[in-house]
């Protein structure tokens, strides 16, 4: 397969409703049948002051933080995280990560299976709704 260079994919930019923290930016650079057979990454950043917001996610993440500075929020605790760090998340463990610096918390979320469904507290914008999918989720 040849490299991915994500500078040249197209980022959704993903606000709610409700809540004007929620700021950040992804994208599915690969997913079951597009890129990868059985697993899913996705690069991201959050804004400065903003944050992913409250969700779950159907599969066990890993994610690992290129740029800047931010906080992991889970119901276990809050734990600094800056760049070269990376953790573990169980699949439907409740969570956000926040930017807590002055620079975008840039960052790559590799899922363990073919399919994500991930299920915020918020109303995400787009796509309107409380439940964002990889491309090949049904639903």
């Amino acid at each position: 397969m040849a490299p991915i260079h994500p500078q040249g994919l197209h980022y959704a930019h993903i606000t709610a409703a409700d809540d004007p923290t929620i700021d950040w930016h992804g994208t599915f650079a690969t997913y079951g049948g597009s890129g990868s057979d059985g697993s899913i990454t996705v690069p991201f950043w959050i804004e400065p002051g903003g944050h992913l917001g409250w969700h779950t996610d159907s599969i066990e993440e890993t994610q690992v933080i290129i740029s800047g500075y931010g906080e992991l929020r889970t119901e276990e605790g809050v734990w600094p995280v800056a760049a070269g760090d990376m953790f573990v998340l169980p699949a439907l463990a409740r969570h956000d990560l926040a930017n807590a610096g002055s620079e975008p918390l840039r960052a790559v979320a590799f899922f363990s299976g073919p399919a994500l469904t991930q299920v915020f507290d918020n109303m995400m914008l787009p796509p309107n709704s409380h439940t964002l999918r990889s491309p090949n989720a049904g639903g």
